[in-house]
């Protein structure tokens, strides 16, 4: 039956990924992969032999038609990213919106995404959280960080290395040098870590360190 599978895969651990995931990407006819080589170290640990093709964010405007044609002449396939769950903060909605128009089943696993054990580790309120992602790299960066500034819960943002101390920077001078931040990175890898402290406090950790991983930011909200 023709079916689109959305599988989340490790974030860095190997053995982050559920059985069913496994069966699935076994099972299908084609993989979507963000990155083909990064996919490729995955299916060869578990021993799965399947067609990969790219599909990643300077194509999938291209492409996400194509693939979709293939799932609607009877094929089955799964998308997946270089880690986490496909469509947050990471390519994907177009071809699920696109298989969804054409009255095509859309099966998302559950599985690893980065900010849920950020979040719970963080020691800041989780019952309710705002995911803000990746900030603008430049055009409209200031006004979104105006905008978390005021929200009363959790606000959860996605950063690269050389980004951190810039975006810590200013939170520091929009957010105020004193509200409570968590930064984790490298999580479930070898050297994960996760600091807290004020604004000021987690600056002073990382300024004049060489930075290296993917690095999740929680927010405290602010005080009502």
């Amino acid at each position: 039956m023709s079916k689109l599978y959305v599988v989340p895969t490790p974030i860095g651990n190997l053995e982050d990924i559920t059985l069913k995931a496994l069966r699935v990407l076994k099972e299908v006819d084609f993989i979507l992969a963000e990155d083909t080589r990064t996919t490729s170290v995955l299916l060869r640990h578990y021993n799965i032999s399947k067609s990969v093709v790219p599909y990643h964010q300077n194509n999938e405007h291209q492409v996400f038609e194509r693939y979709c044609q293939r799932i609607v002449q009877g094929n089955q396939a799964a998308l997946v990213t270089d880690a986490g769950t496909p469509a947050i903060s990471d390519p994907g909605f177009l071809i699920v919106r696109e298989c969804l128009k054409n009255g095509l089943s859309v099966e998302c696993l559950p599985g690893a995404t980065a900010f849920i054990p950020a979040l719970v580790v963080s020691g800041l309120p989780a019952d309710r959280f705002f995911f803000e992602g990746f900030l603008p790299h430049k055009k409209g960066r200031k006004s979104r960080i105006e905008y978390i500034r005021d929200l009363p819960y959790s606000v959860i943002l996605y950063e690269s290395p050389h980004r951190l101390v810039k975006t810590l920077e200013q939170l520091g001078e929009i957010l105020g040098d004193d509200r409570h931040i968590s930064v984790s990175r490298e999580l479930t890898k070898v050297f994960e870590e996760t600091t807290r402290g004020t604004v000021s406090d987690v600056l002073t950790h990382f300024n004049g360190k060489t930075i290296k991983g993917e690095f999740v930011i929680v927010i405290e909200g602010k005080k009502q």
